[in-house]
């Protein structure tokens, strides 16, 4: 019995040491992972995956390469892995006030990669003062008392910028003027404006642009703008209009009409589709009306 007791005992034992060995291997291996993650990172931040290659793409008139890459403060021998692309592109902005957009991206082993692309002058902002410069995407570029390269780029008036910081996106006081500039802005990216003289905001809610053909167009206020512009393209381009100088004016949300110079009453003939245009006599002094459905709306 006795021998008996004593085997059991030694089994029990036994079984708890197995485990107990399980355990301590199981911390064992832990630790070890941990040891060699952090000698893998440490690694990586200091010895691998560092730049020793910077590559400057893009379209950049007024600035150098080494100039881009100086303002991004980015330098050989740093870590791609420990740098913020987001923040040496915004320093190229920052810095370089004819960028208009900045995209720096790793490309690992050990190639940085900066592009960029130049800012357009697109309008020249009058505010009592001055005149700002403003880029294409709505950067400033400059801010003095002359107007640039006045026969291509429109003059906006009546738009109460809130601050004049070369450099730095332009916004205006008032957001509803700020939200019709906003969307000539995006109306601009997508075709020349050069067509455009003024553009007068000092009413909201009675915007008109004058057209270097001779054309006014009192658009009303600053919602839908790029439809807007679209509509009365459509009515300058009728074969009844073209040539003509003369005030076309929105009536409604989807239709604009078309007087000529020198009438003093607008003649309204309403239409609902393209062919319905044609219809119009070119003798007449008369109003286009259009539908939204023409345009797609």
């Amino acid at each position: 019995m006795n021998d008996v007791e004593k085997t059991n005992i030694e089994r029990t034992n036994s079984g708890k040491r197995l485990r107990r060995r399980k355990r301590m291997m199981g911390v064992y291996v832990f630790v070890v992972m941990i040891l060699v993650l952090t000698v893998g990172i440490t690694v990586c931040l200091t010895f691998l995956f560092n730049i020793d290659r910077i590559v400057v793409s893009g379209e950049s008139e007024e600035y150098t390469s080494l100039q881009i890459v100086e303002a991004s403060e980015i330098n050989a021998g740093d870590n791609l892995l420990r740098l913020d692309g987001k923040k040496a592109a915004q320093r190229i902005l920052d810095k370089l006030i004819y960028v208009e957009t900045a995209v720096v991206d790793r490309d690992f082993p050990s190639t940085l990669r900066i592009n960029v692309t130049r800012c357009i002058p697109a309008y020249n902002v009058r505010y009592d003062g001055g005149v700002l410069l403003v880029s294409r995407k709505g950067k400033i570029l400059s801010d003095g008392e002359v107007y640039t390269d006045i026969e291509k780029l429109p003059i906006i008036t009546g738009y109460l910028p809130a601050h004049k910081t070369v450099g730095t996106l332009v916004e205006s006081e008032n957001s509803n003027k700020k939200d019709a500039f906003e969307q000539f802005i995006k109306r601009f990216e997508k075709e020349d404006f050069s067509d455009i003289y003024t553009v007068d905001m000092t009413n909201e809610y009675d915007i008109v642009v004058t057209y270097r053909n001779g054309m006014i167009f009192k658009m009303g206020n600053w919602s839908d703008v790029e439809y807007k512009l679209d509509l009365a393209k459509t009515v300058m381009e009728d074969a009844s209009i073209k040539g003509k100088k003369g005030y076309i004016q929105m009536i409604g949300k989807n239709q604009c009409s078309f007087r000529s110079s020198g009438e003093s009453e607008f003649v309204v003939t309403e239409t609902t589709s393209a062919e319905g245009m044609e219809n119009i006599s070119t003798e007449t002094t008369a109003v286009v009306t259009t539908t939204a459905e023409l345009y797609g709306f």
